[in-house]
């Protein structure tokens, strides 16, 4: 019998891992889903205040995973904004894309950015009076642009940051991303994560990332017990 079991047990070990698909999940950029606190109270302000902005073009900047794309995407439903990314300004029909007279440009710290381009939008922007909501992980002022009178331009254009979150705003955004996976997270949990995980946006995104996936290959449910394997706790 404990051969069977020495065979049974070194099967389990040696077989390889389950492979884990990687999935879209849904992510809603409703207004109603929109994480507040105080890292973003400001961007969140400015987004409702619009049209009574102190400047047609405005820049959000903040890191990876801040909401700048939830902002830009509450805004544009508001004005009727479209959007583009700022990498493919070049090749945009930039008269059609103000058409509406709103516009979102995603990225601007994109490489490889069309500098002609982003040039022409601004001043095409200001002559037919249309408002621009730029997002950029870094501040616009700061992008190593070679054209003179872009780099003036930029440096003329207001910047509202989002800052790292706070952490209450952290377990929530931990709530919220395990919800968006059709995860069921309770507070033991999401209290180990935000005391473990990296203090930002962008860690709690990898973080539940991993933890959903780990569970997926190893065919658990998600845990507390899982989240201290997974980040080496002790």
């Amino acid at each position: 019998m404990s051969g069977r079991h020495d065979s049974d047990e070194l099967q389990r070990v040696s077989a390889p891992r389950q492979l884990v698909l990687a999935l879209d999940h849904a992510i809603s950029y409703a207004r109603e889903d929109f994480l507040e606190g105080p890292s973003n109270e400001k961007a969140l302000a400015l987004v409702e205040r619009w049209p009574d902005w102190p400047s047609r073009l405005i820049a959000l900047v903040g890191p990876e995973g801040s909401g700048k794309s939830h902002l830009a995407a509450i805004w544009a439903a508001a004005s009727g904004a479209r959007v583009v990314s700022a990498k493919r300004l070049g090749e945009t029909d930039l008269p059609h894309a103000l058409a509406t007279g709103a516009l979102v440009v995603e990225d601007l710290d994109a490489p490889d950015l069309d500098e002609r381009a982003l040039f022409h939008l601004i001043n095409l922007a200001r002559e037919e009076g249309a408002d621009i909501l730029f997002t950029s992980r870094v501040s616009p002022p700061s992008l190593p642009v070679c054209i003179r009178d872009l780099q003036s331009r930029l440096r003329m254009l207001p910047v509202v940051e989002l800052e790292a979150p706070d952490d209450a705003l952290l377990r929530m955004l931990l709530v919220k991303l395990a919800a968006d996976r059709q995860l069921a997270v309770d507070a033991a949990l999401v209290n180990f994560l935000a005391n473990r995980i990296e203090r930002s946006f962008a860690g709690a995104h990898r973080a539940v990332a991993e933890l959903d996936e780990e569970a997926l290959r190893r065919q658990r449910p998600v845990t507390r017990a899982l989240a201290a394997e997974l980040f080496r706790a002790t």
